[in-house]
This record gives structure tokens, sequence and C-alpha cells, in this order.
């Protein structure tokens, strides 16, 4: 049996393994949805529902327990009680005793009744602070472990290529770095309190043709490992994750569940990976049932097997029954099962599960306490984009405000698809939340006490009827200020606008909305515009023109705590520091997009369709105003590291944090070279007057691409680095040469940058 991708497998595990039946083994490889009913929370669940009873299952043991708290409504207490018993029974009344992990969805928080939610994937992008999100990771990993759970189902690795795709509220921006170094953060978070972190959705998904799931990904070499791979790589090298779940995608006919390259060849034997890679929910099944690569289950059960695929979420539709009759007439199946099995109980071993007794179920758990409550609003506020603004905000104290739209007083709208709200609690109408979460309407109303409030709905989220806009109107004309709060439901396959299987083909707000607002502005009331989305809209006709808005304001999804926070950024008690972490697109005919591209891939005389988008990456203003000057960069060897340093000031009246973001352009490339690539980016605080110089030490291997020969490389050459406010604005800027050979890239290179900030000038008002 071949020991590639293996950990160092203790004499314990080969000792349980020798010992085991086939049976046993497959048992091992599968999961058990437990819960598993008629509610949509997966892709084909209604049609994928196994008919094996769990008794008949687990006889042999199981691999896994699917969602034991995520499928329904359940007291988190009560659902422990049950599964300490159940964990003992497969103890105590299997053979072999050994007991299941517990997997959990935990994208913006613990997937369960009454758990804190936080802001979804893309703020934690708009925040650009690493270091929250480890914060974030770690206390939901404690959330997780205190209830006996043992692998969280997160983060989505995947990079931000077209916001049509209905999935892109999930992931964290279209710079793979950002991706990279916030996704890291949130597995060592995770990690650091027992909890195993999965990596999804590997690789390509985002990709997909025309933005619409599952769909197939047209791409080459060169681009998959220059933008979809390098996150996924900082994560197994730098975050020391334990688990990735395969994408559902093919890249160019090839289903990823099915490719050896990339799970096996490239995640293991080049990157080293030694955990465990579970299969995304009937992915196994899906290259028989909609690839067509595999004519039965059973086939199909082998391609994945031998690709590098370890476990079968959520069941064992093709692992157990259709597996086993393969293994009489494959001799080379039992070994790709042994393999498989000795991953599998070396995780177990890794998590205790091996010596677990499960005698104290615990009798009371806080699943969204004032700590949990304050990651939260922290969040919040720093994910918060403000995209434009004529001087409108901060809101001096209104007398009367027209509050407008459908996401004005609905909590729904502040949480993302895989929140258990979104994802769960719509199928069970009439149960509580469990937790508090203020709408933006209950936080202005707190925030500015003085003020009167007229409230109109406007229109619905979705539906085209236009008949409140009328009265919108009627209650804008008579205030002082208008505040519209539209944007995003999310859910999941038809079920909302955004969210997984909720595919858009235009970027227009959904249903009346733009009417909406463009008929509140036409009062010529000072209107402020508030988009709670999963998305970027293309909204550039709020941001100039006859529709444009006093102010827009951007909250991506931002969770139990997110009205609070936009109340007080609408208020001027919190100074919006949030950047986009994806363009602001210009159309959805200009889709595809990245900031990433060649000269070629963005506007040029040779054509006139312009894909400008309406805002760039990284852009968000402030309350204050900050400078950047004197950027200062060394020469440096192909494999050494660009020290750059650069003076920021704050010019401003008001304490603000800056997003100091550094960007680099290799002005002659081997093969085409993006116009822009940010290097390194660091959260700086300053009061007025403020100023302080951040030196960033940025390993050349950031400038690394894949060559012609299919290399990842450095070349030598000049490149142009500029600081400034956003990816197309350069304020201070600096030339410098790599020197020295072509470089390849190889398992030791450093993969991230770093930053230390030195104030300059002592801080005053």
């Amino acid at each position: 049996m071949s020991g590639v991708g293996l950990p160092a497998v203790s004499a314990r595990v080969r000792s349980l393994h020798a010992q085991m039946t086939i049976d046993e083994k497959l048992a091992q490889l599968v999961g058990y949805w437990v819960d598993q009913g008629h509610e949509v929370v997966a892709p084909m669940a209604g049609e994928m529902v196994t008919s094996t009873k769990y008794e008949d299952a687990t006889v042999n043991g199981i691999g896994h327990l699917t969602r034991v708290y995520g499928t329904r409504p359940v007291d988190p207490v009560e659902r422990a009680s049950w599964l300490w018993a159940e964990q003992r029974r497969l103890r105590e009344q299997t053979r072999l005793g050994i007991p299941a992990i517990v997997h959990e969805e935990c994208l913006t928080g613990l997937a369960a009744w009454k758990a804190a939610t936080f802001p979804t994937p893309l703020a934690w992008g708009a925040a650009f602070d690493p270091e929250l999100t480890e914060e974030l990771g770690h206390a939901i990993g404690r959330s997780m472990a205190e209830l006996g759970i043992h692998q969280g189902l997160a983060p989505v690795l995947d990079v931000v290529m077209d916001p049509r795709w209905g999935r892109v509220d999930e992931c964290i921006s279209e710079d793979p770095y950002v991706v990279g170094t916030i996704g890291t953060a949130y597995v060592r978070g995770l990690q650091s309190a027992g909890v195993h972190a999965t990596l999804k959705h590997f690789a390509g998904y985002s990709a997909s043709q025309a933005g619409r799931n599952h769909a197939p990904v047209h791409m080459g070499r060169r681009r998959l490992q220059d933008i979809m791979l390098p996150p996924f790589e900082m994560a197994v090298r730098d975050g020391g994750v334990r688990s990735v779940m395969n994408s559902y995608a093919e890249i160019d006919g090839v289903p990823v569940a099915s490719d050896p390259e990339l799970l096996t060849g490239l995640l293991r034997d080049e990157w080293g990976f030694d955990g465990t890679v579970v299969a995304d929910y009937f992915s196994v099944a899906f290259l028989h049932a909609l690839h067509g690569v595999a004519a039965d289950l059973g086939e199909a059960a082998l391609l994945a097997l031998r690709a590098g695929i370890d476990v079968e979420l959520p069941t064992g539709d093709a692992f157990v029954d259709p597996l086993r009759e393969r293994l009489g007439t494959d001799p080379q199946a039992l070994a790709d099962v042994d393999r498989a099995v000795l991953r599998v109980l070396s995780q177990k071993e890794e998590l205790g599960l091996l010596d677990e007794d499960f005698s104290s179920p615990p009798t009371s758990v806080e699943l969204d306490g004032p700590r949990m409550r304050e990651l939260a609003r922290r969040a919040a506020e720093e994910s918060i984009v403000l995209l434009h603004n004529d001087g409108m905000l901060p809101l001096a104290e209104p007398r009367t405000i027209a509050l407008i739209g459908p996401n004005a007083d609905a909590a729904e709208a502040l949480m993302g698809c895989y929140s258990f709200a979104n994802h769960v609690l719509a199928h069970h109408p009439g149960t509580e939340l469990g937790f508090e979460i203020p709408t933006v309407a209950e936080a202005l109303h707190a925030e500015l006490p003085h003020a009167v409030f007229v409230h109109e709905r406007g229109c619905d989220v979705e539906d085209g009827d236009p008949t409140g806009i009328a009265a919108a109107v009627e209650a804008a004309t008579r205030a002082d200020v208008a505040v519209v709060v539209v944007g995003d439901r999310a859910g999941l396959f038809g079920r909302g606008t955004v969210g997984e299987g909720n595919d858009v083909d235009d970027l227009e707000l959904p249903g009346a909305q733009r009417l909406l607002v463009e008929s509140v502005v036409a009062t010529g009331t000072p209107t402020v515009v508030v988009v709670i989305s999963g998305r970027p809209y293309a909204i550039g006709w709020m941001l100039h023109g006859a529709s444009a808005a006093g102010a827009v304001v951007q909250a991506f999804f931002p969770g139990e705590e997110g009205g609070p926070a936009i109340a007080r950024v609408l208020s001027g008690a919190t100074v919006p520091s949030g950047r986009l972490p994806v363009s602001l697109p210009r159309s959805a005919g200009a889709q595809p997009y990245t900031y990433l591209h060649p000269v070629l891939g963005g506007p040029t005389e040779i054509t006139s369709a312009d894909n400008t988008p309406a805002l760039p990456f990284g852009h968000g203003l402030s309350y204050t105003t900050f400078t950047h000057e004197d950027l200062a960069a060394a020469d440096a060897a192909t494999d050494g590291a660009i020290i750059a340093s650069v003076r920021v000031s704050n010019t401003g009246a008001r304490t603000g944090t800056d997003v100091v973001q550094l960007y680099a352009r290799d002005l002659v490339g081997s093969v085409t070279r993006p116009v822009a690539q940010l290097l390194a980016y660091q959260r700086v605080t300053l009061e007025p007057g403020g100023s302080a110089t951040v030196t960033f030490t940025v390993p050349t291997s950031r400038l690394a691409f894949t060559g012609r020969d299919g290399r990842r490389i450095v070349e030598p050459g000049a490149v142009q680095l500029w600081v400034g406010p956003s990816c197309a604005q350069r304020e201070a800027e600096a030339l410098v040469q790599l020197t020295g050979p072509v470089r390849a890239i190889t398992g030791d290179s450093p993969r991230m940058a770093t930053a230390t900030v030195s104030l300059l000038v002592a801080e005053r008002r």
C-alpha cells in the first residue's frame, strides 16, 4: 500500500486498522445524516435521501455524523446529551468502539440554533483584518468544541471571479493574497480551539461558466496556478489545515472529485498535505449522476477514492455497498480503501476521539455571550465600506428621517446564505431566531433618539411590484433626510436573491429597488443609500449623475451586530474603515472581471466596450483623510525580499483607520502580467495629525507566476511599486529591480508579506 499523503501513522492506529473487517473499514469512510429530511440545504438533497436506517448504517461504526446540530432547530444542550449518548453507544456497542467525527457548517459562525451569527466572509475581506478573523475563528471553534463538534466546513477559499455567481457572499475577495491571508487566519483560529478546519472548494469552483453554480470551468493551468490555487497552498503550508473539501466543478472536462493530479499530485505530493480530503455533499454520486464520467456509483466511488477523496459526505451512497461490490473485482481497490482508512483513524486519534469516554455532556452552553457579541460588533464595524459621500455623512441630528426600503427593518437581510437562520430556519416558519439581531431601523432609533422616523417599505426585495414606491416618495418629500436600505435576501437554490444556487444573469438590484432609489433621490431630499448584500451590484448610477445619492454605504451581510454597526457609521460614532474586497462592477456584460488583468484585459482604444469597474478594488472612504508619501524601496534579489516603507498621515479631524495598500506591476514578463497586483496591506489607526511609517517585507515569491514551461518562477527585471487608496490610484511610487537568475518557486518559499508600523509624529488633536 502506498504511503503517499499519509500522516505519521501511529502503532495504535495500525493495530486498530489490522483488526478491521472490510465493512468496518468502509463504515469509517462515510458520514450519516441523522436528521436529513426534505429541507433543501444541500444540492439535490431531496433526490439523494438515503434509505438506510441509522441503526443499520452504524452497526460497524461510522466515520462522520453529518450536521447533528445544523439540520433543524434543536436545543443545543438537549442535542449534546443525545450526541454524548450516541458516542458512548459507538464506543460500547460496536466491535472496535471507534467514535464518530461530528462536522458542522461554520461559515458565519456555528450554523446551529441560538448560536452567534457573524458577518459573511465577503465582509471579512472588506475588513482587511486577519488578526480579527483569527479571533473570530477561535471563538467559533470554542463553541463548536464545547458541543462535541470536531470539524468545521470552512473557510471558503474560492477567489471571486464573477459576481453573478450566487456563492460570492461565501467568498472573501477577488484577490488571492487577501483570500489566502484572511482564510489562513481563520484556519489558525478554528484549529487553535481544537476543531479541524476544512478548505472549500478545492479548486476552481468560483470560475464557473457565466457564474452558474456547478457549471463547467474553462481555465488554463496558468490561471489556475496563479489565481485560484495560492490561497489553498497558503492555508496548507502556512496554516497547517487538517482537512480539504473538493470542488463540484469540472476543469477542462475533468471533474475535480475524480482528478488525482489535483487531489493527490498537487495537494499531497507537492504541498505535503497529510490530512483528510472529504467529499462535498453528494459529489461522489454526482460523478455518475451529473458529470457522466462513471457508469454507476461503484465506478464513481473508485474514481473518487483513487483521486484522493477519503470520506464521502454526507452519507455513504457510493462508498458503502457500491464500493464493496467493486472490491471483489479490483485488486487495487482494497489498498485505496486502506490508505483512506488510515488517514481517517489518524485524524480521530489527533482529535482525541480514541481516548474520549463521553461521560460528561455539557449542561449549559453560551453560544452568543458578551465576547461573541463584541467580536460580531467589531467585525461588522470594520467591514462597512463608505463608497460615496458628498458631505452628507455623518448625519447631523435630523429632525425627521424617512426610513425606506425592504432591508430597513428586516433581520434576515443582515445574515448570509450559510447562517442558520437563512439556511435552516427558513424551512421552519414561526421558530424564533434564538438570538438578538437588531434591524437597521431598530438600531437607528436607538442611535438617533431625538429624531422622528417615518417608515415606508417601498417595495420588496425580489418582486418588481412598484405600488409602494409612491408612499415612499411621499415620506421622503416630508423628511429632512431619507435613508434607503436595499439589497439582497440570502437563501439557497431559488429561495432568495443570492446564495448557493442563486445565480443571476444581470447585476441590477433585484426587483423594483433601483426604481425605488431613483424615485426617492428625485424628490431632492438628501438621501443616503445603504446596500446590504451578498454580492457587489452594478450601482454606478448611484454614485454620479442624475440619480446619485448623497452618500452610499455598502455592507456585505454584517451579521447580528450589523444593524447597530450601520447605525453607528451613519451617525458618525464609528468612522468607516472597510475597503472593497471586490471591484464594484460596471455591468453584468463586463463579467467576468478581475483587477488582476493584463493590459488587454482592461479598457483599450481598440474596443468600444469598457469594463472599467464603477469603483476599484481596495476603494473605501472615511470621515477623515489620509496621505501616503515617501515610498522608498531597495532593489532585491529574485530569491530575496523587497523592503518597502511609506509614510501614512491622518490629515483630517477624526481618528481613523487606514488600510495601507502596497501594489506592484511587473513591467516586462515572459508571459503577460497584471497591470496591478496587491503585494501587502496593513490596517493603521491614527489620531488627527498622526503619522506612521509602515515598512513591508515582501518576499519576491509574491511576484511569482507560471512561466511558459509550467513552472512557478520569479523573473529578474523592473517592478513598479505604489501605495494608494485603491488599486487604481497611485499616491506614492517607487521603481525597484529584481536581480539575479530566474528563480523556481519551491515548497519552502515564503508566501506571506509582513508589516511593521512605527509612529513618527506624536498623535495630537
